[in-house]
């Protein structure tokens, strides 16, 4: 009896020092990922991200099924070209729904923007900003987290949802990618990433700007809004307005082509649109107008991986400097606002 109560002593004695052990871990890890861990359970748990989750699982399963039904139409002709035709799957439709590529970059922002609308004055309007800003912790330990967090949320739901995709393709066509294709999509999903973290810091900006969630949303729906419908027809107009009516030759043309497709590319939608329509299909290669001289004895084949990355390094460099200015606005906004108690 005596030897059973020693050994239960002593498994109780080793719990105690691993249950303490785990509460110093506890102590000593970073507040700043506390934060990012608080945060992400917030948006798992919430109804507003299982609602926009199951709205892109629901158009990702769709835009499947149509590209299933007419892959077989949209295989090329050209042999050199039948090798990415995994690539398919996130291009090809039949009319009835749009192809993947598309619903991503329409419903893209609507996801960064429910992420980050209500960041910073939903806990300023509860009260709890102040409360967490009067514990020993930097202030842009807030800020940082919310953005990173929410990012965080984003690149899993992606790659998951670019997984599925893949892995039903998979099972549907029976033809694994390739490791170009394979490396292909990866850098889809990260050019996906970015253009939605340009929403969410946008979304965060205004949510750090307006004290009232609704008005932030609202901002931020008027400006995705704006460049998804209104943006293209103020170029349009302008190009109508601008183009040159006398002694008319090849080279203004270009010139003037070239002059709408730069006021084209100040939208970060056109720059995504132009960016994965790149990755996804390697025949393309040339963002721009090109003359006869530079179309003479060029042979049309898929461009390799590395060439596609540099016709698409100004459209992700544009598209992370957007989102770093968007960052750099809230964070001096937040970091210069005095926030009291209520």
């Amino acid at each position: 009896m005596s030897k059973a109560w020693e050994l239960f002593r002593g498994i109780a004695g080793r719990l105690d020092r691993s249950a303490a052990a785990g509460q110093r871990d506890t102590k000593q890890q970073h507040p700043f990922w506390v934060i990012v861990q608080k945060e992400v359970a917030d948006h798992v748990h919430s109804w507003r991200f299982n609602i926009l989750l199951l709205l892109m699982m629901l158009t990702c399963i769709g835009s499947l099924y149509t590209a299933m039904m007419s892959i077989r139409d949209a295989v090329p002709a050209d042999e050199s070209l039948k090798s990415f035709l995994f690539l398919k799957l996130f291009t090809v439709s039949d009319g009835t729904l749009p192809a993947f590529i598309t619903f991503i970059g329409f419903l893209g922002p609507l996801l960064g923007i429910g992420l980050g609308f209500d960041a910073i004055n939903s806990e300023r309007n509860k009260g709890t900003l102040s409360r967490v800003l009067s514990q020993p912790l930097h202030r842009d330990y807030v800020l940082n987290a919310k953005f990173v967090a929410a990012l965080i949320v984003i690149s899993v739901m992606f790659f998951a949802l670019g997984f599925l995709v893949m892995g039903l393709g998979l099972l549907a066509i029976g033809i694994p990618p390739t490791p170009e294709e394979f490396w292909r999509m990866i850098v889809f999903l990260l050019l996906a990433i970015c253009y939605v973290a340009f929403w969410l810091n946008l979304a965060i900006l205004f949510s750090v700007r307006f004290r009232q969630p609704a008005t932030s949303a609202l901002a931020s729906i008027a400006v995705w809004i704006f460049f998804s419908v209104f943006f293209s027809m103020i170029v349009k107009l302008i190009a109508t307005a601008t183009f040159p009516k006398e002694a008319v030759d090849a080279g203004s043309l270009l010139s003037h082509q070239q002059f709408v497709q730069y006021l084209l590319r100040l939208s970060p939608s056109q720059l995504f649109t132009e960016a994965t329509t790149t990755m996804l299909t390697p025949s393309v290669r040339s963002l721009g107008p090109l003359t006869m001289e530079q179309i003479y004895g060029a042979i049309p084949s898929p461009l390799p991986l590395g060439q596609s990355l540099l016709l698409i390094w100004p459209h992700v460099t544009g598209l992370v400097a957007a989102t770093m200015v968007c960052f750099g606005l809230s964070y001096v906004m937040f970091m210069r606002q005095e926030i009291r108690s209520r």
